[in-house]
This record gives C-alpha cells, sequence and structure tokens, in this order.
C-alpha cells in the first residue's frame, strides 16, 4: 500500500525548488511537517531521512520474511528429532503460517496510521519472540501435542504482517517519483530473508549429540530484539501518516484488483510457497542429497525481483508477467520430468528457473497496478483517484497472493508431488492466458495501453 499525496506529481531535480517547508520534532521521535514532494525539504533533509528509516524497516521486514520461513526448514527435521506425525501433519505445519501471514498482513495495514512507523516497528520486531520462542519450547520435546505444535506454527504468520507495515510506513517517506524503487528495495530486502532462514538454520541446527532443532528458534531472540532496539534508536515516527480506507474501497469496486491478486498467487504465492517446501520435497526425492542448498532458490527468487520491475518499465508489466508464467510452466514440466529421471541436477535446475521466474513475475504483477489504474485519467483528480486506487489494490494483492503459502503445501498433501506440480503446471497456463487476453490480445479494450 501507499499514501497518495494530494499535490501534482512532479519528476523535476530537487534543485529546482530551493524552499524548504520547515520540520518539527517532538519527544518520542515524531515529526511534523513531513511532505516528501517539497523539493527543498528533500534534498535538505528528507532524503537522509527516509534512507535512514528505509534501511531499519527492512531489517525487521528480513526477519518477518525469515520467520514466515522458519517451519519450511524446521519441518523436515521433525522425523529424525522423534516426532511420530503424519505427511499430512508435516504438510498442514508448513501450510499454516502461510494462511496466518495472509490475514497479519490485511491485519498489519493499518497499524502504522495508528502507531506510528517507529513504534509499530518496535512492537512487530518484539512480537516476533512469540513464535521463536514457542518452537523452541515445542520442538524440545517430541511428545508436544500435534495441535500445540499447530497453534504455534500458526504464530509463524506474525512474520508475514511485518512486510506490509513496513511496506505501508516505507511509503509515507518517499515521494511518488522514488516510491517505486524505494518499495522494490523494501521488498526486495525482506525477501532475502527467505533464503538467510534457508542458509543459516541447517548450520545452527546441527548440534554435538544430534539435532537441536530449538536453536532455530533461539537465535531469533538476540535478532528481534537487535531490530527493535535499532528502529528505537533510529526511526522516526510521521505525523502525516493517515489511514487511507477509501483506498480500499476504491480498489474493492475494481475489477483489476481481483485479477492482478490472482495473478499474484500466481507469481507471490509461487515463491512463498515454493521456499516453504523446497526443503521437503528436496528431502523426499532425494534424500541422499545433503548439502546445504536450498536456500538458493529463495535468494535468486528475490534478486530477479528487481529485474522484473525494471524490465516492466522498458516492455510493459503484462508482458513480462506473461512471460513470467510461460517459464513457470516450462519449470515444472522440468521438475516433472527429473523426477521421473531421477536427476536431481535436473530438480536443483528446475526449482530455480521457477524461483527466477516467480520473482520476476512478483516485480511484474506488482508494476502493472499504477499503470491499470491511471487507464482513462484526464485530470488530476481522476489521478489523484486512479493513485488511491492503485495502493488500495497494492495492499488487497499482497495480502490474497500471500495465500499461496498455504495453498502449495496443501497441494502437494492433497495430490502428491506430481499431482501438484501439474495442478500448478494448468495454473499457469491459465494465468498466462489471461493477461494476455485481459491486457495483450490485437483488439481487445486494454491492447492499446501499455500496462
Amino acid at each position: 500500500m501507499t499514501v497518495i499525496s494530494d499535490r501534482p506529481n512532479s519528476a523535476g531535480d530537487d534543485a529546482l525548488d530551493v524552499s524548504a517547508a520547515p520540520l518539527s520534532r517532538r519527544p518520542g521521535r515524531w515529526i511534523d511537517g513531513w511532505d516528501p514532494e517539497d523539493h527543498g525539504q528533500w534534498a535538505s533533509e528528507g532524503r537522509p531521512i527516509a534512507r535512514r528509516n528505509l534501511i531499519f524497516s527492512m531489517t525487521a521486514e528480513f526477519l518477518g520474511f525469515a520467520m514466515l520461513a522458519l517451519w519450511g526448514i524446521v519441518t523436515p527435521q521433525l522425523p529424525a528429532a522423534g516426532f511420530g506425525y503424519s505427511a499430512d501433519e508435516l504438510f498442514w505445519l508448513i501450510a499454516l503460517p502461510g494462511l496466518t501471514g495472509a490475514v497479519m498482513r490485511f491485519a498489519y495495514t493499518f497499524t502504522v496510521p495508528v502507531f506510528g512507523g517507529r513504534n509499530w516497528t518496535i512492537v512487530s520486531a518484539l512480537l516476533l519472540l512469540i513464535p521463536s520462542i514457542g518452537l523452541a519450547i515445542a520442538v524440545a520435546d517430541p511428545t508436544t501435542p500435534f495441535p500445540v505444535m499447530l497453534a504455534i506454527a500458526a504464530t509463524a504468520g506474525l512474520g508475514g504482517g511485518n512486510f506490509t507495515s513496513s511496506m505501508v510506513n516505507i511509503s509515507f517517506f518517499y515521494p511518488e517519483r522514488e516510491k517505486g524503487k524505494a518499495l522494490g528495495l523494501n521488498a526486495a530486502g525482506g525477501n532475502l530473508g527467505t533464503a538467510w532462514v534457508q542458509l543459516v538454520v541447517p548450520i545452527v541446527i546441527i548440534g554435538g549429540a544430534g539435532i537441536a532443532l530449538e536453536r532455530a528458534g533461539l537465535i531469533f531472540v538476540p535478532l528481534c530484539i537487535l531490530a527493535a532496539l535499532l528502529a528505537w534508536r533510529y526511526m522516526d515516527n510521521l505525523a502525516c501518516a493517515k489511514s487511507d480506507l477509501r483506498s480500499f474501497l476504491l480498489a474493492s469496486r475494481n475489477g483489476h484488483t481481483w485479477f492482478i491478486s490472482f495473478l499474484y498467487i500466481g507469481t507471490f504465492g509461487s515463491f512463498i510457497g515454493y521456499a516453504n517446501t523446497f526443503p521437503t520435497l528436496m528431502k523426499t526425492e532425494f534424500p541422499e542429497v545433503t548439502a546445504n542448498i536450498v536456500f538458493l532458490g529463495a535468494l535468486l527468487g528475490a534478486l530477479a525481483r528487481p529485474i522484473g520491475g525494471m524490465l516492466s518499465d522498458r516492455f510493459g508489466g503484462a508482458r513480462v508477467t506473461i512471460a513470467a508464467f510461460a517459464t513457470m510452466a516450462l519449470g515444472v514440466l522440468s521438475v516433472i520430468t527429473s523426477v521421473r529421471a531421477e536427476s536431481f541436477a535436473g530438480f536443483l535446475g528446475s526449482f530455480l528457473v521457477l524461483f527466477i521466474a516467480a520473482g520476476m513475475g512478483n516485480g511484474s504483477t506488482y508494476r502493472m497496478i499504477p499503470a491499470v489504474f491511471q487507464l482513462g485519467v484526464t485530470s488530476h483528480e481522476a489521478s489523484l483517484a486512479g493513485r488511491r486506487a492503485a495502493a488500495g489494490c497494492i495492499g488487497i494483492a499482497g495480502a490474497i497472493g500471500s495465500l499461496g503459502g498455504f495453498f502449495i503445501p496443501r497441494v502437494f498433501a492433497g495430490l502428491g508431488i506430481e499431482g501438484g506440480f501439474i495442478a500448478f503446471l494448468a495454473a499457469y497456463v491459465v494465468m498466462s492466458a489471461a493477461v494476455w487476453a485481459v491486457y495483450q490480445r490485437r483488439g481487445s479494450a486494454l491492447a492499446q495501453s501499455r500496462i
């Protein structure tokens, strides 16, 4: 979600406006008078303040993504640690954080305007202590009942909310002309938390007496406290940060919002869903492989996200999204072929293609949103309404798209690995064709617009 300024957008150079609206500060690191569209203020004080808040807001978001992916790493190790859960129960532990994470994305949308960006970053970082300490306690005892374990896994969804609150917070700090780049960096930085946890946790949980799964939760405790302290020391609250409920109402009445949300399940939902299930799938299909490489997919997917946005700036978001879905469909076909041939090299390479294509699709799908909501705009008032609707669409699509983190593990649990991938292949073909039919088909109402 982005905040919308009533001032006309300007791409002019900061030096063109030498006036600077004054900033005033109150206790609790509250800033009054913030206006990033004021070129003088932005050039003198605004940019350094915004950059500093971006860095430390991203820190809490990074840990949130890591927490959201943590159960995807821990769950495959539970049988070796003495837990007698069924395969279906294991997939539930992987899936549930994705479901609660989607709910938290909606809830966290309104926290920054109510509590302040700095204040909520502190709170959201400390809230991650609940799933981290809960996991450490639960996995230390193989007799932990499955409902208790499931409830603790559900609290990991708090990490999903960190993404939304961070994106909302940073949107208030940057001018319209720089908002896309700032939010893209913020999202990519958060996505890297998925790769980090997949790299670090397998190393940390290895103990002298075997697997020490409780360490997977305990390593978060000092990091969450550190993130909260850094936010307390270096971040700011903006008095101008106000909730824009109208943006959600405008977006909910527009069919493009729900269509793009459907597409985002296929892009971001695939990224987070595959990231969470990749360790289990690899352990199931290739148990002889012990190298710690599962982080590569999430790493490449996170790095590909801004590339997808940049390609969309040049070629249009719809075209890049179509290409992303087509590539994901080919990647799925290759995964199925590799599993049948028992080729680990093919399996790994195919999955990396899936992650890269999904990451690029994340960027291109989000890039479509502002273009779609500026179609037919002929006045400043209509442009403002379009930007508000786009802001609401970003929030709605982000929450709905994250449901892929729930759906993908549950599809694998219900249909098996090959059956699941066949279902995803069909979904990617349908999504690619749908984007073409709505935004690219010759003769369609939107074909002449560069979406």
